[in-house]
């Protein structure tokens, strides 16, 4: 009896993996054909995709399955590897492991080591007719201190092994990276909404009360699968472990009018209203981050924000940043009447102009107020005269004056003023125009770039109201 020459992979493993991996079949059965020794083994194969597309879970199954007498496997996930040569010898320890081989070499430096020792254990060595071993490399675009050489190099490991087949798993590889004439390229693609719909529904939750039937319990949870795959999907999460945790976390808050005898199971429109608060929280989708009922029902305090400039900023640079707001906002020749004591004894507030004819009403007309236009750029001298104007009131505790950029005075306020300035450049709140110069150039002009909202809340975390400095 003839054999044949091309065999198909055996269907009864193909649909045991088929099973436990739904919605990839047609990537399983080409990777069973290109890796079968009895179909169309091939010397290098690209798998690739994106982040929780089942790459590295399938192929290792797949191995697994096929693994006897002629046919071995390894793999070696390259992130584990810290060098080069921890690569290798990883790769060496691994194949020798597969193959039975027990006089391994303590050292391998090179790829030309590698391929000699593969050579020993893979080639000059009586395997039986047909035998295939495939060499996977898991991840191997992360690995780190890798030669610019290293992929073209172990493409060439099957050119020198004929019974070696390696298996590159990248995340996206780029053109022609293996540098030889044709590869095949396995490509897995993200899971799209009715692939995650019927993978998570494969594992339905148990009915919600003893009068709900089986079947109306998965009807529900599919349509809830449905909502919650479009809410946070796009947004937040593209991969199926973030989206199976968000609905093992969203799904018994969103029964619970259900579970309270409120609503039925019918009502499926009412119960998204109702849960529409849920759905909202990508902190879902990270168990750390997941809040219980009774502390998402309070309200929380709004002066209390780990991300608030009034917490992350010390004091002087708050009063610098609120002075360099003043001076972008409000016009020079307001200076003088605003942060000055020569004629009043105190500083005027609220727009000091009250000299000069008043307008007639005919003439009047509405003005836009300054704090809702755009910032304008100041001198930096400008804004260390406002700063001393007005910081001795805003910080009583303050006093003294500038000397060489450095505060002189009590308690109360950081010293270095222009470790504050370039504190709040790095940060982008104060940006410099023009582009590049010193950053201690009182010559050079800045401008403020925080809107009135952070301005405001960062006066009031001083005690400044922020809006009787402005000029109307």
């Amino acid at each position: 009896m003839t054999v044949p020459i091309f065999e198909l992979p055996d269907e009864l493993r193909l649909s045991l993996i088929t099973k436990q991996f739904p919605c990839r079949e047609p990537q399983i059965r080409a990777l069973a054909t290109l890796l079968n020794p009895s179909s169309a083994p091939c010397r290098n194969l690209v798998v690739y995709g994106t982040e929780a597309t089942g790459k590295s879970a399938i192929t290792t199954a797949l191995l697994a399955s096929l693994d006897g007498d002629s046919f071995k496997h390894a793999i070696v996930n390259s992130i584990e590897c810290i060098t080069a040569r921890h690569l290798y010898e990883t790769v060496v320890g691994k194949v020798a492991a597969a193959v039975g081989w027990e006089a391994v070499a303590p050292r391998c430096e090179s790829v030309s080591q590698l391929t000699v020792e593969l050579s020993k254990m893979l080639k000059y060595t009586e395997r039986p007719d047909g035998f295939r071993f495939v060499l996977v490399f898991d991840g191997i675009d992360h690995q780190r201190e890798a030669p610019h050489t290293l992929l073209p190099a172990l493409a060439r490991l099957s050119e020198i092994i004929p019974s070696l087949t390696t298996l590159f798993i990248l995340t996206s590889p780029p053109p022609n990276n293996l540098l030889t004439t044709f590869t095949p390229n396995l490509h897995f693609p993200t899971y799209t909404k009715p692939e995650f719909i019927t993978i998570l529904s494969l594992s339905p939750p148990p009915p919600i009360t003893p009068s709900t039937t089986p079947t109306e319990t998965l009807d529900l949870y599919t349509r809830f699968l449905s909502a919650l795959h479009d809410s946070l999907s796009r947004p937040a999460s593209r991969t199926l472990p973030s989206l199976t945790q968000a609905s093992r976390t969203l799904w018994p808050k969103f029964i619970q009018p259900i579970l309270a005898r409120t609503h039925t199971v019918k009502e499926f429109s009412k119960l998204i209203v109702l849960a529409r608060v849920h759905f909202q929280d990508e902190s879902v989708l990270d168990p750390t981050l997941s809040l219980s009922p009774s502390t998402t029902t309070t309200t929380p305090n709004p002066t209390i924000k780990t991300t608030d400039l009034a917490t992350l900023l010390p004091t002087t640079a708050r009063f610098l940043l609120l002075s360099a707001y003043l001076a972008s906002h409000n016009p020079t020749k307001s200076d003088l009447t605003l942060f000055s004591t020569f004629h009043h004894g105190r500083k005027r507030r609220r727009g000091g102009f009250t000299g000069g004819r008043a307008r007639k009403n005919g003439s009047q007309h509405r003005k836009i107020a300054r704090k809702l236009l755009g910032a304008h750029a100041f001198v930096l001298e400008r804004m260390l005269a406002i700063f001393m104007a007005v910081r001795t009131e805003w910080d009583p505790a303050s006093g003294g004056r500038i000397k060489n950029g450095i505060v002189e005075g009590e308690q109360g306020l950081d010293n270095d003023i222009y470790m504050s300035i370039a504190t709040l450049a790095s940060l982008r709140l104060l940006v410099k125009v023009g582009g590049g110069g010193d950053v201690t150039d009182l010559g050079g002009k800045w401008r403020v770039a925080v809107g009135w909202e952070v301005v405001r809340g960062l006066g009031r975390s001083v005690g400044v109201e922020v809006e009787e400095w402005l000029v109307e």
